[in-house]
């Protein structure tokens, strides 16, 4: 009798194909062992590799097409698998949950490598000799304590301490515990924060048994990590937002460092958030979840404070040095409007290089240069629906609202004092750079962003010139803001807090208040007189404000009475559904055509927002348009979109983003 096997490609299709087993007899194995082997298949003209997911004899009975039509698979791409069953039952849960094909959610967790590499970016010790640990602090024990043995039976755990306070010791106490006792441990970092910092202590702590999964690694590299991870051979798993997938078949513990940053939510399809991801393994094999930040999401403080995330609090500084004194600086009180680097700032970057110290200046490049302002009261404009920031377009001489398409003319006065000094605020990162440059022309500058650094590897070689003195001014951008350690750093200056603050978003003073929070704790770590300087046309606006002066409860106290009276998460759920085409009329006619169908089949606890343009309303040539859904439920929100996404036939120039939970509304 013929076999039979069921596999899933990584196709616009949420289903599985079914293909005639290989001819080889030889590459046979039992139905269980054949779970989760790569398989190459011809599908339609292309070829591709799939994962098998179910082995028979004899054709099932809902089989959509007759047995002449189904071709033979290929070959195999692997002699055992590289897929476990667990793993496919999350890959289940992200279809279902994020409304992405299977076959795309499975792709997005597995290495794509054909044969195994030696990573061999780190040295491993040979004797596995465990570096010096350093003495735990009584918060540090208690934390540790609290997490391992939680006598209430909560799984999710949160340790929240300034920056410098231990958190990292108590993330490596907690993995050897478990580790101890047999099981393994996922440890979590952002991409961007990535840093060798982390990575080196881990290594060191935990030797040739810890495995490292992050994008300098290629596809044949990452795919020796996961077999050795397969295998056991890896018990402590260190990576970015993907490595929450890391197939381990005894985990005792996640770790999500830098909880609240935005790169743990995956920015194509599927969107996924590794946060969740690892909230869904825990829960299944009742294991702790334990997340830290200096600047927690404002979900996570929202969860602490009812008691669905156990909080663990480190209020010492331990790293050495001072709280650095942070000051803002009111930008609308120089003289000189043309600079973006105030005298201020520019005399104590100069006592700075005096002192052979080093500077880090930091540049938000995300968000909007132009917003609208009042030079005089500072009054800035907002949507008169949503309460987030309208956005001057040029080309159209119009203020727009990217939630609910609100929009119109630019005032000639101050609609609050009405003073005629009013006009748009912000600086070009290249216009900083040269200003740099030309005020200090002794002082050796290093620009670090996206723009300029092609892998991780250059970003490390930078940052250890940087770290290494070769450097006396960086220039950085979100890379620089967390997770670095800089012995002769003095002086930070914040270029424009403004920037990331009048973004169209409702995260937009969560956002602000964080880099400045970060960023602070750069300073003053090995020096008792570090010095932060905040730049920004509103100083008084309250996440500057209360970042400056470290009235953090306060400013998380007031975030959610105002996300709870604007109905914004945590307080209701959000998705968004983007339509981007290369025919700016289609995208916008397919939101629409979307919009009715969503207004007749929605539940009735959706609330439906737009259509309207995206903030960012052209990328890569493909214009976009958005469609927002909020619900205090979740569940509501994915079935209403489901039956827009599985039963709606798009145009073929238009394609729908859908984002659960979305990050960014940009």
């Amino acid at each position: 009798m013929i076999r039979y096997i069921d596999v899933v490609l990584n196709v616009p299709l949420n289903q599985a194909f079914t293909y005639k087993d290989v001819q080889n007899q030889e590459e046979y194995l039992t139905p269980e062992k054949n779970f989760g082997r790569r398989v190459q298949v011809r599908f339609g003209g292309r070829v591709l590799t799939g994962i098998v997911i179910d082995t028979y004899e004899g054709l099932k009975n809902n089989c959509a097409v007759t047995e002449d039509k189904i071709r033979f698979a290929t070959k195999y791409i692997d002699k055992e698998a590289i897929f476990t069953k667990e793993l496919y039952d999350i890959a289940k849960f992200m279809s279902d949950y994020y409304i992405a094909p299977i076959g795309e959610c499975v792709s997005t967790m597995i290495p794509s490598g054909k044969r195994e590499v030696s990573a061999g970016s780190f040295s491993f010790q040979e004797d596995e000799k465990s570096f010096k640990k350093k003495d735990l602090s009584e918060e540090q024990k208690n934390a540790v304590e609290g997490i391992m043995n939680a006598e209430d039976g909560k799984l999710f755990h949160y340790l929240y301490g300034s920056t410098g306070s231990g958190k990292t010791e108590v993330f490596l106490t907690c993995a050897e515990k478990v580790i101890e006792k047999g099981k393994s441990v996922i440890y979590l970092v952002p991409e961007i924060g990535l840093t060798p910092q982390v990575i080196e202590a881990v290594v060191e702590r935990f030797g040739n048994t810890a495995a490292v999964l992050h994008s300098g690694l290629t596809p044949s590299q990452k795919l020796s990590e996961w077999k050795r991870i397969l295998k056991g051979e890896a018990k402590i798993i260190v990576g970015a937002r993907s490595a929450c997938f890391a197939p381990t078949h005894s985990l005792g513990l996640i770790i999500i460092d830098e909880e609240h940053d935005s790169s743990y939510k995956s920015g194509s399809s599927p969107r996924y958030h590794a946060r969740q991801i690892a909230m869904k393994r825990c829960s299944s094999h009742k294991i702790p979840l334990l997340m830290g930040s200096a600047t927690p999401s404002v979900e996570a403080w929202h969860s602490m404070n009812n008691g669905s995330i156990k909080k663990h609090v480190l209020t010492k500084r331990l790293a050495g040095g001072a709280v650095p004194q942070i000051k803002a600086i009111n930008l609308s009180l120089e003289k000189n409007n043309d600079s973006s680097i105030s005298r201020e700032l520019e005399e104590e970057i100069n006592k700075t290089l005096a002192e052979k110290k080093q500077t880090i200046l930091f540049l938000n490049r995300r968000g909007f240069t132009h917003f609208f302002r009042c030079f005089s009261c500072g009054y800035e404009l907002k949507c008169k629906n949503c309460s987030v920031s309208m956005t001057y377009h040029k080309s159209q001489n119009r203020l727009k609202c990217h939630y609910c398409g609100y929009n119109i003319q630019p005032p000639q006065q101050c609609p609050e004092c009405s003073s005629l000094d009013v006009g748009y605020s912000g600086f070009g990162t290249e216009f900083i750079e040269s200003e740099v440059k030309a005020k200090f022309p002794q002082a050796r500058t290093i620009r670090i962003d996206t723009d300029n650094i092609a892998n991780s590897k250059e970003l490390k070689e930078k940052l250890e010139k940087f770290k290494n003195g070769e450097y006396d001014i960086m220039l950085g951008t979100q890379m620089v803001a967390k997770g670095l350690n800089f012995p002769n750093l003095k002086l930070v200056g914040v270029i424009l807090a403004d920037t990331s603050l009048h973004m169209p978003d409702f995260r937009a003073n969560e956002k602000t208040f964080a880099l400045i929070t970060q960023v602070a704790g750069r300073a003053g770590r090995f020096f008792p007189d570090g010095k932060v300087l905040v730049q920004s046309y509103s100083p008084d606006r309250e996440p500057i404000a209360k970042a400056v002066n470290n009235k953090i409860e306060e400013f998380y106290e007031n975030e959610l009475k105002q996300r709870q009276a604007l109905g914004f998460p945590p307080y209701t759920r959000l998705l968004r559904l983007v339509f981007r085409s290369q025919v700016p009329q289609s995208a916008y006619l397919a939101a629409e055509n979307a919009m009715h169908i969503l207004e007749k089949n929605a539940l009735n606890d959706v609330e439906l927002l737009g259509p309207a343009e995206c903030p960012v309303s052209k990328v890569n040539n493909s214009y976009r348009h958005q469609i927002l859904m909020r619900s205090l439920s979740v569940k509501s929100m994915i079935e209403s979109a489901k039956k827009l996404i599985w039963g709606y036939k798009c145009p073929n120039n238009v394609y729908i983003e859908v984002d659960v939970d979305p990050v960014s509304l940009l």
